[in-house]
């Protein structure tokens, strides 16, 4: 890919594996910009970099990691945004692989809080042009919520390479370990099986949860003496997959494996991981995830999916159609 030096690339996280990828496969460094802390912990952020009249790409994942609060990102990534748009950008891209807050996108309970859609205010506000991310909670949902042009991506293709060439004859069931995640685990079953040129199984696990409590324990499917791909957009506790592994487990699954596109991991999310019911944890790169343990480390795996956003990058910046990228 040639590089072009209307494409200006930027990231919060200067340093991390995912934004240098795509700056690798694009050919375009990473723009520098500064960075200040105050002692009254105010924050000021700008560009070193000339941006005027440029095509201006921003990628970064929201979530908590080195110290900095999904909060401080959020706060920082704005304020970088307005500096760039203050400087002269053209146009101004927001590449978010993972996109916080975008679970809380509906009200359940009165007076409930839509903050998928506060959000989006707040980057409308730095007049960004588009928004791009990848398997997002709800795809209906953020697309609703953005008054602006977004592009929704998928890993499914992604997984699907690294996972295809050690399916072989296996009898496959793709899950999803919600109701809610039904339609997301049907996508990647019919790509599956389109790949595989044979029939792929579905199933669901029933899950409720209320004050953070979860409960549930019904399985849906056929599952029994076969390999089951337990499907889903993040991991954060853990408690979800854990609970489904071990449901289809004790329903007579062979082997179960996870899957999920963002490891947005707390504390306990290795304890529920290290579960005997999962023998692998296939994860996407759009967060960097924390293994305490080797015992984990040995489990888990990850799959780049960088070179999808350098394409996408590509597709915007020349004004291309890029439909056939997203999910």
């Amino acid at each position: 890919m040639k590089p072009d030096d209307r494409i200006a690339l930027f990231s919060l996280d200067c340093g991390s594996d995912f934004a240098s990828q795509v700056a690798v496969h694009l050919g375009v460094p990473l723009g520098k910009h500064e960075e200040r802390d105050f002692e009254d912990g105010e924050h000021k952020i700008r560009t070193l970099e000339t941006v005027r009249n440029r095509d201006v790409f921003v990628v970064q994942s929201l979530n908590s990691s080195d110290g900095l609060s999904t909060n401080d990102k959020l706060v920082r990534l704005l304020f970088l945004l307005a500096s760039l748009r203050d400087a002269g950008a053209g146009r101004l891209n927001v590449v978010a692989p993972y996109l916080s807050y975008s679970r809380k996108d509906r009200r359940t309970k009165p007076n409930d809080p839509v903050t998928t859609r506060y959000v989006a205010q707040l980057f409308e506000a730095m007049t960004i042009d588009t928004i791009v991310t990848v398997d997002v909670h709800n795809r209906a949902a953020f697309e609703n919520a953005f008054r602006c042009p977004t592009v929704h991506l998928s890993a499914r293709e992604a997984f699907i390479d690294y996972l295809l060439p050690e399916l072989g004859d296996r009898e496959i069931t793709v899950a999803s370990p919600d109701i809610g995640g039904v339609k997301r685990a049907e996508l990647f079953r019919e790509s599956l099986a389109n790949r595989l040129e044979r029939p792929v199984g579905s199933a669901f696990m029933e899950k409720h949860r209320s004050q953070g409590e979860m409960s549930g324990s019904a399985v849906v499917g056929d599952i029994r003496n076969r390999t089951v791909l337990i499907l889903d957009d993040l991991i954060a506790g853990g408690g979800t997959m854990q609970r489904a592994a071990e449901a289809f487990k004790d329903q007579g699954a062979e082997d179960v494996i996870a899957i999920a596109t963002h490891a947005v991991f707390t504390q306990d999310t290795g304890e529920k991981l290290a579960s005997p019911a999962l023998s692998r944890v296939i994860l996407g790169n759009t967060v960097t995830p924390s293994l305490p343990s080797k015992s984990l480390k040995t489990k888990v795996e990850l799959v780049d999916i960088t070179a999808g956003i350098a394409d996408t990058i590509t597709a915007l910046h020349e004004g291309r159609d890029v439909t056939d990228l997203e999910s």
